[in-house]
């Protein structure tokens, strides 16, 4: 039996020492090392995944020929969307969100439509008992639904050779464990090697693997950070557990577009699309009430509506407190020295709270106006005009910048009924006009801003 001995490795990196460090020398994080116990020479089987031709074979890239790849349909359009247009047969996903998000419950949904074909679900955390339970709340009732419970991957592996599914499901790769590793399951070695050999079998037989992970309390997949790089698609399921929404987004896909989301709404039965989430997201608005403007945002080529909330009162300490949820806070930094240089505001004297209603997060730039709007609405307290949508990116010289796929942002606004969309002066020109909305253009944010009160 081989000796053991005790090393520290990165949970960031992966990078590994004798003695625990409080910085990695190699990626820079700090408190990150994370005690291992090892075999001093583990076995040639137990140092990765790698093939089994006993040697190396080059093909010059003229020779390779490329198939035709149709991607599989999970029936969720709203994951089809967030992957792409569907499943890549011989990817890898990984599948990350808090405890109690609905991971499993996403992953249980996707084998309903996916039952004509052969699927193979791995469950390390539950007993068959509790996965029958869900499956029958849920309505999941699929004869081609094959069910492990196992955490041995020596076993998945040759249960996977046995079954031959197209699409496996593995929750949760942190319960998984190769028998040759000495380290605990949840190790930085065991889920780096885990991974890597599921992923070489989703390559070798053109099986999609899907890969369920927990997160840290920071928000991050838990493991090493190579663990995202050798993936081909990271999901990140977000949303709260006390709240309804859910919103699925997409932070790495090499098959598709990064910046599409799907949105999900909890209920007893289930994850159920949301098919318009602009009127999901407006629909518990407070009219008349200052501190609020609809923003006309991009989520990868779907365009949505979101409320943009502020409360701005007198502050109470010495130094304004500066919070923001769902926006960018050095963005929202910059908004608030931009009114207080251009417009005149005193908001050095005030605590400033902004908040993206509907618990989703934005990054678009072309939301800086109407969260400017909301702003200056709490100040004044003074509502904004309800039916009015704000698009566009505020400069730091106070102007209103033109931004882009404006006429997908206006079409949602006349969906939903609003009367007047303000936007930048430069995309006036080339919006195409609709019946029934008044299309306003502004070069200053002050010119912006007071266009909705």
């Amino acid at each position: 039996m081989a000796k053991t001995r005790t090393k520290y490795v990165c949970n960031e990196c992966g990078a590994s020492s004798p003695r625990w460090l409080g910085k990695c020398p190699n990626c820079g994080a700090w408190e990150s090392y994370v005690e291992e116990r090892v075999a001093s020479e583990p076995p040639a089987k137990a140092r990765g995944a790698r093939s089994s031709a006993t040697s190396a074979s080059v093909t010059p890239l003229n020779e390779v020929t490329v198939e035709e790849t149709t991607r599989i349909g999970t029936g969720i359009q709203e994951f089809d969307r967030v992957l792409g247009g569907g499943i890549i047969p011989g990817s890898i996903i990984l599948v990350g969100g808090d405890p109690g998000v609905g991971k499993s419950t996403l992953m249980a949904q996707m084998c309903t439509d996916l039952g004509r074909r052969t699927l193979l679900y791995v469950t390390g955390e539950e007993s068959l008992r509790q996965v029958k339970l869900r499956a029958e709340r849920l309505g999941v009732d699929t004869p081609s639904l094959l069910l492990l419970a196992e955490t041995n991957l020596e076993l998945i592996t040759d249960a996977i050779g046995t079954v031959r599914p197209e699409v496996v499901v593995v929750d949760s790769i942190q319960t998984i464990y190769h028998p040759r590793i000495e380290s605990a399951p949840g190790s930085v070695s065991q889920v780096r090697e885990c991974t890597a050999m599921l992923m070489r079998l989703a390559k070798d037989r053109g099986i999609a693997i899907f890969v369920v992970g927990h997160v840290t309390k920071e928000g991050a997949i838990a493991g090493p950070k190579v663990l995202e790089h050798m993936v081909d698609t990271v999901l990140q399921f977000e949303g709260e557990r006390t709240h309804l929404y859910r919103i699925l987004r997409t932070t790495k896909n090499r098959y598709g577009s990064t910046n599409e989301i799907g949105v999900f709404e909890m209920s007893e039965k289930g994850l159920e699309q949301v098919a318009n989430p602009s009127a999901l997201f407006l629909s518990e608005r407070n009219y008349g009430a200052s501190g609020s403007a609809v923003a006309a945002t991009m989520e990868g080529t779907r365009p949505i509506l979101v409320e943009a909330q502020a409360l701005v009162t007198p502050t109470s300490y010495g130094v304004p407190q500066r919070t923001a949820t769902g926006f960018d806070y050095k963005r929202l930094q910059m908004l608030l020295a931009v009114l207080e240089k251009r417009l005149g505001l005193r908001l050095g004297e005030h605590d400033v709270f902004v908040n993206i209603a509907g618990g989703v997060r934005v990054d678009d730039p072309a939301v800086d106006l109407s969260v400017a709007a909301a702003i200056v609405s709490s100040f004044r307290e003074i509502p904004t005009d309800s039916r009015a949508a704000i698009i566009g990116e505020v400069g730091l010289g106070g102007e209103i910048r033109g931004v882009a796929h404006v006429d997908s942002r206006a079409a949602e606004a006349a969906k939903l009924g609003f009367e007047t969309v303000v936007m930048p002066l430069v995309n006036l020109k080339k919006i195409a006009r609709r019946e029934g909305v008044n299309f306003l253009g502004a070069v200053e944010v002050a010119e912006g801003i007071n266009a909705v009160f």
